[in-house]
């Protein structure tokens, strides 16, 4: 598999593609291509015309979660001759807001139905032999997803938003499974565990993605730190949503890697 970053809050020295607060992931897995994510504008585009990626001949879109940083490039992808999936939580298509602003899906159903075929499910969705996207993600410590991100709206009003429909892609291989996240609200530990048990794999080889930590020192950041050294073997690449101190503390740990617009893996 081979995996190219198009957005992310980072670009490397020299590199001279576009930078954004979000995240966006090309992802090619034999002849399936895919696409994780949209970030927030146009900037995965365009740095995918420069890298020379072309997102006209996608096999899905998937979407992490329905946040406007991972769903706001929707809003500019083309109409193309053929209606790649999408899939997603159907949580993504709730409205959303956080301190008083908008942070939902940006475009209509309708608009997304004249461009994509829908895949919205809860449950564990296999896209080939080797790629998983795992649904909704069961809480089942006690140090993740504490804290409510905003709000979202349900049939009988506006109500504190855990983020149920966070999501992520798994990549399962003869050594081992390899986990891509969009924010990890739902703790990446948490996922990491489901991960485990959907791909009925064990041993974790590298994780890339936000994790959504933003303190060196606080009790999620120490109890993520502790479980990613002993479940993890290989690189972290932590990236998007998870800041300079969080990273830091997790490097004291764990082999971590910089993460910036063009990285290229092979897995």
């Amino acid at each position: 598999m081979k995996l190219v970053v198009l957005a992310d809050n980072n670009t490397y020295i020299d590199q001279y593609y576009l930078a954004e607060p979000a995240l966006s992931i090309y992802i090619e897995n034999g002849e399936k291509k895919y696409l994780f994510d949209t970030g927030y504008s146009d900037v995965y585009l365009k740095n995918a015309a420069k890298l020379g990626i072309d997102l006209e001949q996608l096999d899905a879109v998937i979407i992490s979660h329905g946040h406007n940083d991972h769903t706001g490039g929707l809003a500019f992808y083309p109409k193309t001759k053929h209606e790649p999936l999408l899939i997603a939580h159907p949580g993504i298509m709730e409205a959303k807001k956080a301190d008083g602003l908008s942070i939902s899906l940006p475009v209509s159903d309708a608009y997304l139905q004249e461009r994509f075929v829908f895949r919205l499910t809860k449950k564990p969705l296999w896209l080939d032999e080797q790629l998983v996207f795992l649904g909704e993600i069961p809480r089942v410590n006690d140090f993740e997803n504490k804290k409510p991100v905003g709000e979202h709206c349900l049939t009988d009003g506006w109500h504190d938003d855990y983020v149920l429909d966070d999501s992520a892609l798994v990549y399962k291989q003869k050594d081992g499974i390899y986990i891509i996240t969009g924010c990890s609200h739902a703790g990446i530990c948490n996922i990491a565990e489901y991960a485990k048990r959907v791909t009925g794999c064990s041993v974790i080889k590298s994780i890339i993605g936000g994790l959504h930590l933003f303190s060196g020192r606080s009790q999620q950041t120490s109890a993520t730190a502790d479980y990613l050294k002993q479940n993890v073997e290989g690189n972290i690449y932590p990236c998007h949503c998870t800041n300079l101190a969080a990273k830091f503390a997790l490097h004291a740990q764990l082999p971590v890697q910089e993460v910036g617009v063009g990285l290229t893996l092979e897995w």
